[in-house]
């Protein structure tokens, strides 16, 4: 019996997906519940089960767009896992790569064998096969060869944003040409993600009256704090006190006292919400996601930081889930771990704000009448003009820097 393996429904509104990749090859035995695909949708990636046990057969690429209830595979349920084993042990064909060397003036060309998954891989991690060593039989490069490929290239991007720099390896030999520039171009499709993302900015710009207003909080106070308790409130609640729990804990208490900016168009009507769901937005190799912290006014600091932390960890494991990154009310976005000093952040449409953290910098500043040295942070807070009006947009940027210059104001909620 031949039982079709289709497209399932993966979110309100969410009519095609992309293939991401096949997590069995074509022709082997797979067991009832077993993962065999993963589908990538304009929010997250999941995974397909085998709804019975039998042989694989695929019929969509890795890749391509397809739709909803879409049929991709097969499973023959007559199948033989024998038979099966079989096909598998006798392993994926190599997708053959040419690089070009020269050594002693000559220029050699040499074969570089990768499996199709790996090359899938390192292609979307911007990484070139005859880069990576091979444990595979005849040097040819695996899927764990591609993965190791992509951490070690992970790791080296954290230590350069942290100022480390890891000591030089060797790699191959460069590729160029006597006398000549050798100039490439590398053309790759855009990820349904990428692509969604791209819609969604554009729709911020086009459908949206957008503003921005500035401030800056001296963040004092709330290094203070997090110097006094850092070790305490690890200690008690297993997690560090960063910075953002203060944002989200100030900002859903000025959004209770500007319901406006919490607020969102729909159609000619304007919704409220008595809740704050707010969205923070989280960098990841394929794109920006913005996961949402659910009912954020009623969590502590330590409950925040738990949450951002699970979120951001699932974000960059590709796991979130739909539910997870729909029907946020407010969003924040800290371009400052990446050392971004003063930004205009686009909307998440439809919402109608996003305050925007930035780089915490040592300035000086007048206090009292005299010039002091205080570590200073630029805030910016980007709003719909047609539903938020300047007072209101001011002044809740300014609640939310005397909230953060003042964190007992959090505490006792005044």
């Amino acid at each position: 019996m031949q039982v079709y393996i289709k497209v399932p429904e993966v979110g309100e509104s969410i009519t095609e997906v992309t293939i991401g990749q096949w997590l069995k090859p074509d022709g082997t035995y797979v067991e009832r519940d077993e993962p065999v695909c993963e589908i990538e949708s304009e929010k997250a990636t999941f995974e397909v089960p085998a709804e019975e046990s039998g042989v694989l057969k695929i019929l969509v690429k890795a890749g391509e767009t397809v739709r909803v209830g879409d049929v991709i595979g097969q499973i023959d349920t007559s199948g033989k896992a024998e038979a099966a084993e079989q096909v598998a042990a006798a392993g994926e064909p190599a997708v053959e790569t040419k690089a070009e060397s020269i050594t002693e003036g000559d220029q050699q060309e040499t074969v570089v064998k990768v499996s199709p998954v790996a090359a899938r891989i390192l292609a979307e991690a911007g990484i070139a096969p005859e880069e990576v060593k091979g444990t595979g039989t005849g040097g040819r490069i695996t899927k764990k060869d591609a993965l190791r490929a992509v951490t070690e290239k992970e790791k080296s991007s954290r230590e350069a944003a942290t100022g480390i720099t890891p000591p030089p390896k060797a790699g191959p030999p460069t590729v160029a040409k006597m006398g000549t520039d050798q100039r490439r171009t590398r053309r790759e499709r855009m990820s349904t993600l990428r692509q969604t993302i791209s819609r969604r900015l554009v729709a911020a710009k086009n459908e949206t009256a957008m503003l921005t207003t500035f401030n800056e909080v001296d963040m004092s106070q709330i290094l203070r704090l997090r110097k006094a308790y850092r070790d305490s409130f690890q200690e008690k609640f297993g997690i560090k006190l960063g910075f953002m729990a203060f944002f989200v804990k100030a900002c859903t208490i000025a959004l209770k006292e500007f319901p406006a900016v919490n607020a969102q168009i729909d159609g000619t009507d304007i919704v409220y919400h008595d809740f704050y769901d707010i969205g923070i937005a989280v960098s990841t190799d394929r794109g920006l996601v913005v996961p949402v912290i659910r009912n954020a006014e009623s969590l502590s600091l330590a409950e925040i930081e738990k949450e951002v932390a699970r979120l951001a960890d699932k974000a960059r494991q590709n796991k979130l889930t739909i539910e997870e990154m729909s029907g946020g009310t407010f969003t924040i976005t800290n371009g400052g771990v990446f050392g971004s000093l003063l930004s205009t952040p686009l909307l998440n449409y439809p919402q109608s704000a996003i305050l925007g953290m930035h780089k915490i910098q040592e300035r000086p500043v007048v206090d009292n009448g005299e010039i002091v040295i205080r570590p200073m942070m630029y805030v910016a807070l980007s709003y719909d003009h047609r539903i938020i009006d300047g007072r209101e947009s001011v002044s809740f940027l300014v609640r939310v820097k005397e909230l953060l210059e003042d964190p007992t104001r959090m505490l006792l909620n005044v």
